[in-house]
């Protein structure tokens, strides 16, 4: 999804941000930022974030998949600041498909227009590489997930999630049920 010899720009409201992939000089800021994103934390989780929550993104992923086509992704502002986070398998659930398992802004980012930048960049960057469809998942009631979703053109698959587990993790006991959606992408 992104390459680091050319990493992706996107420009949104005046400023420039760069998409590379994630290393490990980024757990710290990836921890300020999960902290700022406490809102969409205790959303899907039913708990704040915690230190070991940026672990796991580098730990996790789901049955089936293959680590070579995990890619978590790091937003950077023109001062170097972490503004967001991408986290997808390319190839799973199936060939074809890319699934979304994080999308974080920082809150004071949201509703600028960097999201939809930065997803409509990303859905180009994975259509371009093959997928048709592009799967995530958002917690039921969380109205600005559910907004952003559709306004890009995802659709509930009518399959809502409660699972035990979720990738290679426990889901823990106030983990709500998630909606999972779904977006054909146009042929390229």
């Amino acid at each position: 999804m992104s390459d680091e010899k050319t990493p992706l720009t996107i420009t949104s409201g005046g400023r420039q941000f760069v998409i590379r992939d994630a290393g490990p000089n980024d757990e710290a800021d990836l921890l300020v930022l999960f902290r700022a994103c406490e809102d969409y934390f205790e959303a899907a989780t039913g708990l704040p974030s915690g230190p070991g929550d940026v672990q796991s993104l580098f730990y996790s992923l789901p049955d089936g998949a293959d680590w070579d086509d995990k890619h978590i992704l790091v937003v950077v502002d023109e001062a170097g600041s972490t503004a967001g986070l991408v986290e997808a398998v390319l190839g799973y659930p199936a060939p074809g498909t890319c699934s979304v398992g994080l999308f974080l802004l920082h809150p004071d980012l949201r509703g600028a227009g960097l999201g939809s930048r930065l997803a409509v960049t990303l859905l180009h960057s994975v259509a371009a590489r093959g997928a048709s469809r592009v799967t995530a998942t958002v917690p039921l009631g969380w109205e600005q997930g559910e907004r952003f979703v559709a306004s890009h053109g995802f659709t509930s698959t009518g399959q809502p999630s409660r699972r035990p587990q979720i990738g290679n993790r426990q889901a823990g006991p106030r983990e709500p049920v998630l909606n999972r959606v779904a977006l054909l992408l146009p042929s390229t």
